[in-house]
């Protein structure tokens, strides 16, 4: 036990793996892909894995710390974020409680994971009795948010991200509503810095799809070049409402 165990959910955007997986592979002692069984979203719609991204997996794997748990995570009865935290805890029970349990998303790409390892084994008596003792570790997300010409637009100030938890209990998404101990490193976040069209099946398919207005966000992202972006305002805003996070 007290493990650093690492968990990815493994959905439409898979390919950004590439990036992320090996910032973390080197200081983890586990990586779990889940993956939905029958190929769904938590929305419900199909996409694809290709078959050379298992045999990446393969290739990169040279110390065999990665496993894929695949089961049905979408339900058409529950709703898409009630899905995700369900993948979620199924993960994380798979990952084993008495360990770190590390998520990450596709597009978060640690800038230091070694650093942010040291800083977890620094606390790791939250290990002993973490049902009764429940904390979640929060670093800082820099929010990619736009590929233009001659670079990548991105927002100025961070925002939190709660990566890691001794026990997972999630309630929204990662989010446990229990004591967050900050640790001061940052995670570089893809976040909508992609297509018109992958941005559209992002925000159809993850958690936060009811909570959003699409089509305003999408038009003003579309808006905003290297040009204009300095006199632009309120085009990339986290609110906070009923306790979940979302774009506005």
């Amino acid at each position: 036990m007290k493990k650093i165990q690492v968990g990815f959910l493994v959905s439409y955007d898979y390919e950004l793996l590439k990036i992320a997986i090996p910032q973390i592979y080197k200081e983890s002692d586990s990586i779990f892909l889940a993956i939905d069984k029958q190929r769904k979203t938590w929305k419900g719609e199909t996409f694809e894995i290709r078959q050379d991204f298992f045999e990446w997996i393969k290739w990169i794997d040279v110390d065999f710390k990665i496993e894929i748990l695949e089961d049905n995570f979408y339900h058409p009865e529950l709703t898409s974020m009630q899905c995700e935290v369900l993948e979620r805890k199924a993960l994380a029970e798979k990952m084993g409680v008495g360990n770190w349990l590390i998520q990450l998303d596709a597009d978060e790409y640690f800038l230091d994971f070694k650093g942010f390892v040291d800083f977890l084994r620094s606390k790791d008596h939250y290990l002993d009795n973490p049902q009764k003792n429940q904390i979640q570790i929060s670093p800082y997300l820099i929010n990619l948010y736009k590929r233009v010409d001659n670079g990548v637009l991105y927002v100025e100030k961070p925002t939190k991200i709660m990566v890691a938890t001794n026990f997972p209990s999630y309630r929204i998404g990662r989010q446990t509503r229990k004591r967050i101990i900050y640790y001061k490193g940052a995670v570089l976040h893809e976040c909508i810095s992609r297509t018109k069209e992958e941005l559209e099946m992002k925000f159809n398919n993850w958690g936060h799809d009811t909570d959003i207005n699409k089509e305003e966000f999408l038009e003003k992202w579309e808006t905003v070049n290297e040009s204009n972006y300095k006199t632009m305002r309120n085009f990339f805003t986290w609110n906070l409402k009923n306790g979940k996070n979302w774009l506005s």
